[in-house]
């Protein structure tokens, strides 16, 4: 088993971070978009590293001074089952609560059972339904939890 790790993303990890957003996601992120949060919010722009390879990454911003926007996770499927999500999302509720921001929301499609039972298991709950958030017309689930 590799040993993994979490640390704040550096700009030389783009390269792979926009791999696993492409190969994760039907409708990703565009690359610049990522350097535009890592430039707001440098702390929250984690990756998840494995023997000196980026494996995974969470990323987010503050809205309006008091609301944590975990904008997008993904990991790479051939470490996917291995807490890696689980540890990003934990590492990045710690650092957005030491910026005194005690809600986190994001959004998630209404077909991703996998990241819909890993955010119920961490306290998320669903508040409401986002009709069509995603360009091919697909719904989405607004979740949110309240940190201790």
């Amino acid at each position: 088993m590799p040993e993994c790790s979490t640390r704040e993303f550096k700009p030389e990890d783009l390269r792979r971070v926009c791999e696993i957003e492409l190969r994760s996601f039907s409708h990703p992120y565009p690359c610049q978009l990522f350097l535009v949060y890592y430039y707001l919010f440098p702390k929250l722009f984690l990756v998840a590293e494995c023997d000196n390879l980026v494996v995974g990454y969470a990323v987010g911003v503050v809205e309006n001074g008091d609301k944590g926007h975990l904008a997008s996770i993904a990991v790479d499927e051939n470490y996917r089952g291995r807490g890696l999500g689980r540890a990003l999302i934990e590492e990045f509720e710690a650092r957005i609560k030491t910026l005194g921001v005690f809600k986190v929301y994001l959004e998630v499609s209404i077909r991703n059972e996998v990241a819909i039972s890993l955010y119920r298991k961490l306290g998320y709950s669903v508040v409401g339904l986002l009709r069509k958030y995603y360009p091919d017309g697909e719904d989405a689930y607004l979740m949110l939890k309240e940190l201790k």
